[in-house]
């Protein structure tokens, strides 16, 4: 197989931004395993039925010649489920429930969270098209976890890690600078930046939980990839079931053994190819996600089987990467 060369990977790693350890100290073994179930039960209680709202706000430019966009809000039913959980890793699938006009009701697969307890590297987000392993520093591993976020197809999306802190009384989990590629949310604007680098919260909350982001939106201008505008994003999961829950939880039943076997293989691309190489659209996502979500359709509306269904999959991922 061709031996796979990143997309701008010199310009990438010269312009970057230095990306800091850490501004915590190591964290003591003592209190990582005074911390431990406590930290287990904060991600756990992220599972549940919620109304979402999603919030983005643009504010400082830091390109002078940057028009900041209007506030971006919206919202929907989501539900979330422990799909896996060892001790030491939880896996959480997201699923949005939506009602049309007619009172007909649709699933779509979100966004998947997987948290892993000591990693001792990441699957980070590294260029377009390209994710690769980062190592966690070893002194910084005691007592941290990642929480690796993928898209609806199961591809990566950023991974990063952190740990969980007090400060003013709030308890949440907080990451390290992470690099993010572009959303279809802001690739549908046609913008002037094309990834962000960001720090990624979670705390819980008397309703519920938050998703709390601050993005750096950053873009390539004169050979050299700068800073174009900053923005806040909290994303507010308030507890909530007054809609279709059993929606999700039949697709889920009926499609679980598919996922599973998708996510297992791009496991094994990661490990095998040293990371994930796939072309894809931040509009529309990778270039197998159409398909593989309209697999599982099929398979819950058991026009193809579950066998046949996870034999195309895994030929559609392992034909559309590459090794890097």
């Amino acid at each position: 197989m061709t031996r796979f060369r990143p997309f701008a990977a010199a310009l990438f790693l010269a312009a970057a931004l230095p990306v800091a350890a850490s501004a915590h100290p190591p964290i003591a073994a003592e209190e990582a395993a005074a911390n431990f179930e406590r930290d287990r039960a904060d991600i756990l209680a992220m599972a549940g039925n919620y109304h979402v709202g999603f919030n983005m706000q643009e504010s400082t430019r830091w390109d002078p010649t940057y028009e900041v966009l209007e506030p971006k809000r919206s919202g929907g039913n989501e539900v979330v489920r422990v799909i896996e959980d060892t001790g030491r890793r939880i896996v959480l699938q997201h699923m949005l429930v939506i009602t049309d006009d007619n009172d007909k009701t649709f699933v779509i697969k979100h966004w998947r969270q997987d948290w892993e307890y000591e990693p001792a590297r990441v699957l980070v987000y590294a260029d377009r098209n390209r994710w690769q392993w980062e190592d966690v520093p070893e002194k910084m591993r005691t007592g941290r976890w990642s929480q690796t976020v993928w898209q609806v197809d199961d591809s990566p999306r950023y991974g990063g890690w952190g740990q969980f802190e007090t400060q003013a009384g709030i308890r949440r989990w907080r990451s390290n600078w992470t690099w993010r590629p572009l959303a279809r949310r802001d690739a549908v604007r046609n913008p002037a930046y094309d990834r962000y680098y960001s720090i990624n919260r979670h705390q819980l909350s008397p309703d519920g939980w938050i998703h709390w982001q601050d993005n750096t939106k950053m873009g390539i201008k004169g050979g050299k990839l700068v800073p174009i505008v900053q923005e806040y994003v909290l994303n507010t999961y308030i507890k909530y079931d007054d809609y279709d829950v059993k929606a999700a939880d039949d697709y889920w039943a009926a499609t679980r053994d598919y996922w599973a076997a998708v996510r297992a293989e791009w496991d094994r691309v990661a490990r095998e190819k040293g990371g994930i190489a796939i072309e894809e659209q931040a509009d529309t996502g990778t270039v197998v996600s159409g398909r593989l979500l309209e697999i599982a359709d099929e398979v819950q509306e058991r026009k193809l089987t579950t066998a046949k269904a996870i034999a195309e999959a895994k030929k559609l991922i392992e034909t559309n990467t590459k090794t890097l």
